[in-house]
């Protein structure tokens, strides 16, 4: 698998595991099961060799404990049976696993059983942290740190999403609020709306509005919306505290020259300067006194560790620059490392969920938290979310709106949340996609074709039906009389006329008009017949969906050879009688010729594929612009809207039949109506094809 798991590693975590378990350890001894012990350890290293494991936890044992005694080999005492008991309440990773999660499914699709821990449980070794110099700090939360995070929860588990407003969210985050999200609701805890605004730079109020009206529509509401930006003071606080703790000092290193020490494994100049002087130059950091890029604040933490997140990793930067939430109070800004763990404890996070990129920084989290005394959340990371033909780094995104590849951070070609919502993608076909995806540590691709399937699947059972034609090719009735409109029924929602009928219900209908002159798709008349083709050609006849069988009896031919119009009868009882009464097999959808006087809509539809070619663009390197598809999307013009579509307000969703699902386009304006395919039917290829 490419995973090393190495011997320094697995004897850590051996040794985080027993000493979880000191309490049980003494009371058993060598009677202790060794199963659960294992368990632990696989847990936490999955790719550990097995009997690698267990020879470690028989040598700590080992050592741990001492000589076996007789006592340790003499049969245990059976023990007496337990009155039966009234139950009692589920504990939180109880009641996660039993709990139907958010939309309705069963809470196992997201595996929350496998982190959701209960709360009061918090009080075994969270990591082992190795420094260069041979010391081992296990972090755990002290008793005291535990109880005062209990009583400010009561319990429950709180959970955060913690979205940096610095671009649009895309599928990848979908998962995370499922995740965060769902974990507190199946257990009846609280989940935040956290933003993580520590780089006034690149964060934006137009990203900050964006997610909380994406949040609303993916159906969520935070028990809390906060900013890492409300804890500022707090935080400049805890920085004071860490320096007088000797945690932190003030470096005058530039970028360049930090590089380089970190790559020599090379202190600092400034790094034993007496924590007195970076308390007063940290001070003079914040009012303003020190240029940019002069000083930064730096965590103490080990630059010769074998895991780079602990290189004295920067805690504050100086940035002249007004904050979107803050506005200009402040010059100095925390970094991602030094905020994000302390808000997890000021906020009482019980959970802390992140996705495995994250799983390096665990040192510096714990180291931070432990530094400091202050709660530690459980944190558990699981994989993030890959899709095939798609690229969801926020670099990637913002290259492509700012380089004019895309319309913008919600072009219906990316899997941005908004893009999606603007294709027609419905929430509830999100989280389903997600949910089936599951929760787990293994890193996949997931085919795009499989978001396809569950857009399809909610949109059949909710998309209202409509017709209408996107190549006309003009079709006259030559048997009907001109100007006699008539006005013929059509299902509105067909996949619900069983259940509709069951429960002696009519189902619903809407008027279509129908008369002499009419419109079908180009690709549903051929100049020659051919077999296994079902649509219509000369002399053959087909069955217009909701109306009559129609006969081709002539077809008028333009200057280029293709067909202009189609003189076509319709079938006479006679003719349907030599047919023997059986109906065609070919049935095609059509939009009648809109009334004299009356002018239709311009109807522009926007087809749209997948945005790249490779399975995996971002593995391209510099070149993964390259690999764009040009048919991602492709644009007709001049086609005609039936009955249903004209007035579906913004966001409706439409199955146009034969075509796909379809939503009206916010580009439509007044006598312009433009249309994004949202996903097309599963029978497309193979109409393709006959």
């Amino acid at each position: 698998m490419g995973c090393v798991v190495t011997p320094e590693q697995l004897a850590a975590t051996v040794a985080a595991v027993l000493a979880a378990e000191a309490a049980k350890l003494a009371e058993l001894r060598y009677r202790t099961p060794p199963g659960p012990l294992l368990a632990a350890v696989r847990a936490a290293l999955p790719w550990a060799d097995a009997r690698a494991a267990k020879a470690e936890v028989d040598a700590q044992l080992a050592a741990t404990l001492g000589p076996r005694t007789p006592e340790d080999d003499a049969p245990r005492a059976a023990e007496p049976k337990a009155k039966a008991k009234a139950p009692k309440a589920e504990a939180p990773a109880a009641a996660a696993a039993a709990a139907p999660a958010p939309g309705g499914a069963e809470a196992d699709g997201a595996n929350y059983h496998s982190f959701l821990t209960d709360p009061r449980d918090n009080t075994g070794v969270h990591t082992t942290v190795t420094f260069s110099d041979g010391r081992v700090l296990r972090c755990a939360n002290s008793r005291a740190a535990l109880e005062a995070h209990l009583a400010a929860t009561g319990g429950r588990v709180v959970t955060r999403f913690p979205p940096e407003p610095n671009g649009y969210l895309h599928i990848g985050h979908a998962k995370a609020m499922l995740v965060s999200f769902g974990a507190a609701a199946v257990t009846g805890g609280a989940c935040y709306l956290r933003f993580d605004d520590t780089n006034p730079e690149a964060e934006k109020a137009e990203y900050i509005e964006h997610i909380h009206d994406i949040v609303g529509w993916m159906g969520y509401s935070p028990a809390v919306v906060s900013y890492a930006s409300d804890y500022f003071q707090q935080l400049y606080d805890l920085a004071v505290e860490l320096i007088r703790r000797g945690g932190a000092f003030v470096c005058h290193e530039t970028s360049a020259q930090m590089k380089a020490s970190r790559e020599a494994r090379r202190d600092s100049p400034w790094r034993d300067r007496p924590a007195e002087e970076s308390v007063r130059l940290f001070e003079e950091m914040r009012r303003g006194l020190w240029a940019e890029g002069s000083a930064v604040l730096r965590m103490r933490q080990d630059p010769r560790n074998d895991n780079y997140n602990m290189f004295d990793l920067v805690a504050y930067r100086i940035k002249f620059a007004p904050h979107p939430h803050a506005g200009d109070a402040w010059c100095v800004y925390p970094s991602y490392d030094f905020t994000h763990a302390i808000n997890d404890a000021l906020e009482n996070v019980s959970h802390s969920l992140c996705t495995l990129e994250f799983e390096t920084r665990r040192a510096s989290y714990f180291w931070l938290l432990h530094t400091l005394g202050l709660f530690q959340p459980v944190v558990w990371e699981y994989s993030r979310l890959n899709v095939t033909h798609t690229v969801l780094s926020k670099r990637k995104l913002n290259a492509l709106c700012t380089r004019g590849h895309v319309r913008g951070w919600d072009d219906p070609r990316l899997l941005t949340l908004a893009g999606l919502r603007r294709r027609g993608t419905p929430p509830a076909a999100i989280t389903a996609f997600v949910r089936a995806v599951g929760v787990s540590r293994a890193e996949n691709q997931i085919p795009n074709s499989l978001l396809d399937h569950h857009i399809r699947d909610t949109l059949n059972r909710t998309a209202r039906r409509a017709m209408a034609v996107l190549r006309p090719l003009r079709c006259v009735l030559t048997n009907l009389p001109a100007g006699i409109i008539e006005h013929l029924p059509a299902l509105a929602y067909p996949q619900r006329a069983a259940a509709d009928e069951a429960a002696g219900l009519a189902s619903e209908t809407y008027p279509v008009p129908f008369g002499r002159v009419l419109y079908i798709e180009q690709t549903d008349f051929r100049l020659t017949d051919a077999k296994g083709y079902f649509g219509l050609a000369p002399g053959k006849r087909v069955l217009l969906r909701y109306a009559h069988v129609i006969i081709c009896r002539d077809v008028v031919l333009g200057p280029d050879g293709a067909p202009t119009e189609l003189r076509c009868e319709v079938e006479s009882a006679e003719e349907a009688a030599a047919a023997g009464g059986k109906p065609p097999k070919g049935v095609i959808h059509w939009v009648a010729e809109p009334a004299p006087g009356v002018k239709p809509p311009a109807l522009e539809a926007r087809l749209y594929d997948v945005l790249f070619r490779s399975e995996d663009p971002a593995s391209l390197g510099d070149t993964w612009l390259e690999d764009m598809n040009p048919e991602s999307e492709v644009v007709l013009r001049g086609g005609l809207a039936g009955p249903g579509i004209v007035d579906a307000p913004l966001g409706t969703a439409l199955q146009l039949e034969r075509l796909g699902y379809f939503a009206r386009d916010p580009d439509s304006r007044p006598g312009s109506l433009v249309l994004n395919r949202t996903v097309s039917l599963r029978e497309d290829k193979d109409k393709a094809a006959a």
